[in-house]
């Protein structure tokens, strides 16, 4: 369904239609905010795989305190 989506031609198509839209100026800044979302969401994904004994015990902790 999807095969020939992303091809040269077609990503220039989409380019060009925001550039349009948006303007010169706030694509840059648009590219730069959607790159440090990412980035925030990958370093915020390694850090919950990174420690999930901790939240566990943590909860655990919190669960006694309340008893």
């Amino acid at each position: 369904m999807f095969e020939g989506l992303f091809q040269p031609t077609h990503l220039l198509l989409i380019l060009g239609v925001a550039l349009l839209v948006l303007g010169p100026k706030k694509l840059p800044e648009l590219g730069k905010g959607l790159g440090e979302s990412i980035r925030g969401f990958k370093s915020a994904m390694a850090a919950k795989e990174e420690d999930p004994a901790v939240s566990k015990n943590n909860i655990g902790a919190d669960q006694a305190k309340n008893q």
